[in-house]
């Protein structure tokens, strides 16, 4: 069985060694033959035949196997039931190409001479500007005598069974045409006789309508010379008006294109004005991009010292624990703190003062943005006025165009003008959006500084809050240590004085200082550095200890300049002065007088509320 896939005529180029290159036109055909016997096989078959020439025959019969080594030799990527399909596609491309005078694909036929033309390669070459392509070379085989043979035999027969079909065609047109021949014979006689008979009435009814056409002719010549007269004199009517009507409109369009000109010089004016306004605002802009970082420089100085603060805080804090088991070094510590405390002050101080400095610049800030929006204000209404005054000109310039239809070159160059006015326009408008776009974003951005320095003038106060508490609680241990440390140098004196003005501590005046339970003391700064005082103090219990001279060096307490001021202290109990342990005197919130600390001479502090 056979079935033929591709037959057509392909420009090949015959390369011969003994011969020139020459073009011919040659037959390609490739056909698939299925071999029943001995095994189910399909084999491919090209043949290369010459029409003009019935002795060129080349034959290629390609199995399976022969299509695997020709795979392995030319390195192709196609499998043997794709083959024929992908051959066809590059012999399609090789006629599409073959009209060219440079074609990009080729069939080349080249045998190796004249003499032994018994076989020959047909390669499909692609050309490029480097070099020749081989895509595919097939080797085919001239045709011996007895395929030579079979080929004319089966031609013969094709042409033997086309011509039979021919000869059938012929007949059966022979007998459809002799059928047509006599029915338009009959047809044609008929129609003879209908002829003669409209003959004969046509040369009559023409003789009639040409008397009646000769009468109309004389009648219509008359009635087109007066029209014509008339036509000719509203003509001139007509000329005159229209010349007096043109003069008018050429002078109103001259007088219409001075004013049009005088608008556009004003019109170029107010560009270079807005395009100064611009370049204005844009500096502007860049001195308030430089005032916005260096606010937020200062900002963040302001969020770094609020951070040295709070951790200067929490220093004050971790001392202010150790207070209680280091008090013989709080005298140095005292001091230290009192310059950190003046410091910690100065630095508020100057906080409140940048504070200011900044409330101060953002009012200006906002004083200048409003300028900027009045002049944005002020330079878009000018924009609206100058789009209507545009809009107008474009209407008056349609109606022009219009009524100005002889003067075509002048009116041409005015609108190309005017086009170019119109773009010169639109790009201003585009800039002023764009100007309009970045003042509105700097607003944004002023309003997130604003919000930024809210921030921060909060985190201020909170910082000064806490700052004030932190003193208030300093304020109060060291009340609490120089109640503590009066109470214990008063219950010392008690003990020591108790023997010896037993009697005398009976006085009224004594029982009445007791009663009060506030005794005052004024002790000078001396009076810790004077051991006579502390060599006195005798133990009269084993409950209390007196602490001696020698003790007294590394005993913690308070310098006793910080308790010359007249402090007011509970009275020690009579039991005190028997030997028992005294108690925290507790500080009535009716009747005391104020408290000084030692840290702040010049400040009362708070009590925290029990």
């Amino acid at each position: 069985m056979a079935e033929e896939l591709f037959g057509k005529l392909v420009s090949i180029v015959i390369k011969c060694k003994d011969c020139e290159d020459r073009r011919a036109s040659i037959r390609l055909t490739v056909e698939t033959h299925a071999a029943s016997h001995p095994v189910h096989k399909k084999d491919l078959v090209v043949r290369l035949s010459d029409d003009a020439d019935p002795f060129f025959l080349y034959n290629l019969a390609l199995g399976e196997e022969d299509f695997q080594s020709l795979k392995n030799q030319q390195g192709l990527l196609v499998d043997f039931s794709a083959f024929p399909q992908r051959f066809i596609d590059l012999l399609e491309q090789c006629i599409l190409e073959q009209e060219k005078q440079v074609p990009r694909f080729l069939l080349q036929l080249v045998t190796s001479s004249a003499r032994d033309c018994t076989s020959a390669n047909l390669n499909v070459i692609e050309t490029n500007p480097f070099k020749h392509l081989t895509h595919l070379s097939l080797k085919l085989l001239a045709g011996s005598d007895s395929d030579v043979k079979k080929y004319l035999a089966a031609c013969i027969k094709y042409l033997k069974a086309e011509n039979s079909v021919l000869e059938e065609k012929l007949q059966r047109s022979e007998e459809e045409l002799s059928k047509r021949l006599t029915l338009t014979q009959q047809a044609l006689a008929e129609k003879s006789k209908e002829l003669d008979k409209l003959r004969n009435e046509w040369t009559s009814q023409s003789s009639i309508l040409a008397n009646k056409h000769a009468q109309e002719l004389a009648a219509e010549r008359a009635q087109a010379l007066q029209i014509q007269t008339q036509c000719q004199l509203q003509y001139e009517k007509q000329k005159n008006e229209r010349e007096t009507t043109s003069s008018r409109t050429a002078q109103h369009l001259e007088a219409r294109i001075s004013e049009l000109e005088t608008a556009n010089k004003d019109l170029t004016e107010r560009k270079y004005k807005s395009e100064s306004c611009i370049r204005e605002l844009k500096a502007k802009l860049s001195g308030l991009e430089e005032e916005y970082q260096r606010t937020r420089q200062e900002v963040n100085s302001l969020r770094r010292e609020n951070s040295t603060l709070d951790s200067e805080c929490h220093e004050k804090e971790k001392l202010v624990n150790q207070l209680t088991t280091r008090t013989a070094v709080l005298e140095q510590e005292l001091k230290d703190k009192e310059q950190v405390v003046i410091r910690t002050t100065n630095v508020c101080e100057s906080a409140q003062e940048h504070k200011k400095r900044l409330e101060d610049s953002l009012e200006q800030k906002q004083l200048h943005i409003g300028k900027i929006e009045t002049t944005v204000k002020s330079l878009s209404e000018e924009l609206l006025k100058a789009n209507e005054i545009i809009k107008k000109l474009q209407g008056d310039l349609k109606k022009l165009m219009e009524k100005m239809k002889l003067k075509n070159a002048v009116t041409m160059q005015q609108e190309k003008l005017l086009g170019e006015k119109e773009q010169a326009l639109q790009k201003e408008m585009s800039e002023l959006n764009n100007v309009k776009q970045a003042l509105i974003q700097k607003a944004e951005e002023a309003l997130k500084l604003q919000e930024q320095l809210d921030k921060t003038g909060e985190k201020l106060e909170e910082s000064k809050q806490l700052l004030k508490t932190n003193e208030n609680v300093i304020s109060w241990l060291n009340k609490q240590l120089n109640e503590n440390k009066i109470a214990s140098l008063q219950s010392i004196t008690n003990q020591c004085e108790a023997p010896s003005s037993i009697k005398s501590s009976t006085s009224p005046s004594n029982l009445a200082g007791m009663q009060n339970g506030l005794v005052r003391f004024n002790l000078s700064p001396n009076t810790t550095s004077s051991p006579s005082l502390e060599a006195r103090f005798i133990p009269t219990t084993s409950t209390p200890v007196v602490p001696s001279t020698s003790d007294h060096v590394d005993r913690p307490g308070l310098d006793m300049k910080y308790l010359n001021c007249g402090i007011p202290i509970r009275g020690p109990n009579p039991s005190n002065a028997l030997g028992t342990v005294p108690q925290r005197p507790s500080i009535t919130r009716q009747g005391s007088l104020p408290v000084i600390s030692a840290y702040f001479p010049g400040q009362q502090p708070r009590l925290p509320a029990s």
